[in-house]
């Protein structure tokens, strides 16, 4: 092809190997910032850090224009796993990084299809390249045709598939280093974590509001839990799982508390009150009362639930908003628009659906009616409301509150140097601290 380098120097598919291992992460959301792009790149970053932290060997970190270049002396194959985690970045690409010179890059290409081949005959390619460096010899399109035709030629006549090949090879060509990479793992996608505040999940047992939590971490929220238990009237198990979830979800942020919360007594009390067919509509208005003077403790700026309309008779639209009318803070609802099976399907996505099916003793169901309203009315709960001493029953569940700290070692809780933790959350006299409950580090 005219202005197309000699191929004479090209070394074979035998000749040195590339300059050394790497993972591509391509950012998502964020490309799409103005001038303050730079503080979610930091918050990206910070993020990114914390996930590789106990990683076992020494890591660098490069920043790029729209990409983060991960590398050290760590395994590839771990660096991957722990980059999908990081919520923010679009993919995750296992890549070689080589000089930026014809000569190493297409070596490099020829090397990475010859061992996909090795494992699977037959299959198809296509070059991809992204140049950076606008100095280089070729144009992005010029450079792709020259790196097909020299691929062929190295190792026969591998089909080509522009269209939809089996095999990708994407090279990004910059200054001094270029990456080449064949495989791609979906990342999460999203803000950073953090770059939108503090939010307080109330967390149960189920599909739901696990879901929800993560969605709402997509969305750059920093997420606490909140669980309430039916204790002393039901068994441990409840507390237990929302432990699990919490860990799991912590897999996905820096490491959020888990506050638990027996409202046993008190939904005996509204029981007792007169609630009948409003129980159920009553205790989640206690619920998200206690969360909102919870949330200020904690500097926490909204409240999440798993609400999705309609799929039960607590949730219906009267339901929601006679709920939403006991909160001092907003209510977020991720998933108010999906549909069950959506949400199993994003459980097991995220790994919290083994954990939601397990059994336990909801606080939802305890003393609840046969039948729950579909509208419930503000004045007759304010009614129910006002056979109760509100303020005396939410200083007794904010006295007895249990923290615990899901998914944390030493490790993870020591400080990078020149990454401090963000936005620590206010120590607060009162509430009693522990770990992980007895069992729960065995849930699954």
């Amino acid at each position: 092809m005219p202005g197309e380098p000699s191929t004479a120097a090209i070394p074979s598919p035998a000749g040195p190997r590339p300059s050394g291992h790497c993972v591509l992460l391509k950012h998502g959301e964020i490309v799409l910032k103005g001038r303050n792009r730079h503080r979610f790149t930091e918050r990206l970053h910070d993020n990114l850090r914390r996930a590789l932290r106990g990683v076992g060997g020494s890591t660098w970190i490069k920043s790029g224009q729209h990409v983060t270049v991960l590398g050290g002396d760590v395994p590839q194959d771990v660096l991957v796993d722990r980059a999908r985690r990081v919520i923010g970045f679009n993919s995750v690409e296992p890549a070689v990084r080589v000089p930026t010179s014809v000569t190493d890059i297409t070596e490099a290409a020829v090397e990475a299809l010859a061992g996909v081949r090795a494992e699977r005959p037959g299959v198809t390619f296509a070059v991809r390249v992204k140049r950076r460096n606008k100095s280089f010899e070729m144009t992005s399109s010029q450079f792709e045709r020259f790196l097909g035709a020299r691929v062929r030629e190295a190792l026969g006549p591998v089909p080509v598939n522009l269209s939809h090949p089996d095999v990708r090879i994407s090279i990004e060509i910059d200054h001094k280093e270029s990456y080449v990479s064949w495989v791609r793992h979906q990342g999460p996608g999203g803000l950073p974590v953090g770059s939108s505040g503090r939010a307080l999940v109330l967390l149960s047992g189920g599909y739901d509001s696990p879901v929800a939590a993560y969605r709402a971490m997509r969305r750059g929220l920093r997420c606490d839990f909140v669980h309430f238990t039916g204790a002393p009237y039901t068994n441990a198990a409840s507390m237990y799982k929302a432990y699990a979830l919490a860990r799991e979800l912590n897999r996905y942020q820096p490491a959020g508390r888990l506050h638990v919360i027996a409202l046993g007594q008190a939904q005996k009390q509204l029981a007792i009150a007169g609630a009948g067919r409003l129980q159920v509509v009553a205790q989640r208005r206690l619920m998200v009362r206690v969360a909102s003077a919870l949330a200020g403790r904690i500097a926490a700026e909204a409240l999440v639930t798993g609400d999705s309309l309609g799929q039960v008779a607590s949730q219906t639209l009267a339901n929601l908003a006679a709920v939403d009318e006991a909160a001092t803070l907003p209510v977020l609802r991720p998933l108010i628009g999906w549909e069950k099976q959506e949400i199993i399907d994003e459980a097991r996505s995220i790994g919290t659906e083994q954990i939601s099916v397990l059994p336990d003793e909801d606080c939802c169901k305890l003393l609840a009616p046969p039948r729950v309203t579909l509208r419930a009315g503000l004045a007759d709960l304010r009614s129910v409301e006002k056979r109760l001493d509100l303020d005396d029953l939410m200083d007794g569940l904010l006295r007895d509150v249990q923290i615990m700290h899901p998914g944390e070692t030493d490790e993870e809780t020591t400080t990078d140097a020149g990454s401090p933790d963000e936005d620590p959350a206010p120590d607060r006299p009162g509430p009693a601290v522990c770990g992980a409950p007895a069992g729960a580090a065995q849930a699954p």
